[in-house]
């Protein structure tokens, strides 16, 4: 089985590459929704401030890795697949994880774009733990780095630019 976990900063393309390999009809294990699990376990809303409190507390309490350990259990509820997306790695204890667990068919393809296509895209996107204030997102940025986002794009397999058009992306991520 091909694990290809997508990593990068938030509004750089991930869920683009996500929603690629869902067109393929290649499953997909999105961390976050084991975070917005536990937020609508807490009895809370899905709001940017929840999302990432939750996350952040969860890695402080349960270990930095504590969202792979989730993720890894729905994995194992594919055990058909030949190819395995994961969307959303943001540090490198995770990546132990995986690799630990999944060995050498584990593969980092970070997400990169600019700071200001990422802003611009946040504003368009509206999903409900978006935040369309760029203080807040600028925020969430750094909330993210300081779980070590940026050691895992830096560390990763492949890098792909979305600095582009749809169309040009979707070209770059259908090779993998």
């Amino acid at each position: 089985m091909k694990i290809i976990a997508f990593t990068g900063m938030p509004f750089s393309g991930k869920s683009e590459a996500v929603q690629i390999a869902k067109y393929l009809g290649i499953p997909v294990v999105r961390m976050g929704d084991a975070v917005w699990e536990e937020v609508t376990k807490q009895g809370l809303p899905l709001t940017d401030e929840y999302v990432g409190k939750t996350a952040n507390d969860m890695r402080k309490q349960q270990g930095m890795n504590i969202w792979a350990k989730k993720t890894l259990q729905k994995i194992k509820q594919q055990k058909q697949a030949d190819t395995i997306v994961i969307d959303g790695i943001r540090n490198i204890e995770e990546i132990d994880t995986f690799k630990k667990t999944l060995g050498n068919q584990f593969v980092v393809i970070a997400v990169e774009a600019s700071d200001n296509t990422r802003y611009q895209r946040a504003m368009a996107r509206g999903r409900p733990d978006d935040s369309m204030n760029l203080k807040k997102i600028k925020e969430r940025d750094q909330r993210e780095i300081t779980w070590g986002l940026n050691t895992v794009i830096a560390q990763a397999d492949i890098v792909v630019s979305n600095e582009g058009d749809l169309e040009e992306f979707k070209s770059k991520i259908m090779i993998f």
